[in-house]
């Protein structure tokens, strides 16, 4: 009798899905008491550190060889220089999605908020424990900051059904986005490392999660 076998066969994302890298962007410089960041839109806009900018470098080379067919970016400039080489191995102009920009801090932006963090400040501790942005004074809240993830993230997949894209974004950007697919807290995929790699996959109304913060070429 011949005994019928199944062997284990790799993950397809189905027809007409759109496949996201979500890429968190490398490390920014340090933050100084004295010396806020810069704004953008009212965001902190910290360059990218050295250390930042040899992550993107291996970004890049993880990815060089991926039928990666859009890169996009948001308005802030560390995407941009995370981007820039794996931008320019795949020959892509990076396209901007604004509403992927990271989480609107408030009184905390411009730096503030590691200070707090490192502190932690009543406010913070409230924070974490409510899963709540808007616990910062002046801050997004968790629900607006949602459903402007979802907007964006919904954007590119309209464009891209069927194709790869790759999306430099932030770490609370790409938290929000795998709890919203989760449909979990809003806290529950944070702390994806700089220059990590997560992956979506948009399949019509769903959003399946397929990896969090794959640090591989980090190593």
């Amino acid at each position: 009798m011949t005994q019928t076998t199944y062997p284990q066969t790799r993950y397809r994302p189905p027809d007409g899905a759109c496949d996201m890298l979500l890429i968190r962007h490398g490390a920014s410089e340090p933050a100084h008491p004295d010396r806020p960041f810069p704004l953008k839109d009212g965001h902190g806009d910290p360059a990218l550190a050295p250390e930042g900018e040899a992550q993107a470098l291996r970004v890049a080379g993880r990815l060089s060889r991926a039928p990666i067919e859009a890169l996009y970016v948001t308005t802030l400039r560390r995407t941009h220089q995370t981007a820039a080489p794996l931008a320019a191995a795949l020959g892509l102009e990076p396209q901007i999605e604004p509403d992927l920009r990271e989480v609107h801090l408030g009184d905390w932006d411009a730096g503030l908020y590691r200070k707090m963090a490192a502190e932690n400040h009543p406010a913070f501790q409230r924070m974490r424990e409510n899963q709540e942005w808007g616990e910062i004074p002046g801050a997004e809240t968790s629900a607006i900051f949602g459903a402007r993830v979802r907007a964006g993230i919904d954007r590119i997949a309209a464009r891209h059904a069927g194709q790869t894209v790759a999306v430099v974004a932030h770490g609370g950007t790409i938290g929000m986005a795998l709890s919203l697919a989760a449909e979990t807290g809003a806290f529950t995929f944070t702390g994806a490392d700089n220059g990590s790699i997560s992956r979506l996959v948009i399949a019509d109304d769903r959003w399946i999660i397929r990896g969090f913060n794959d640090c591989a070429h980090l190593d």
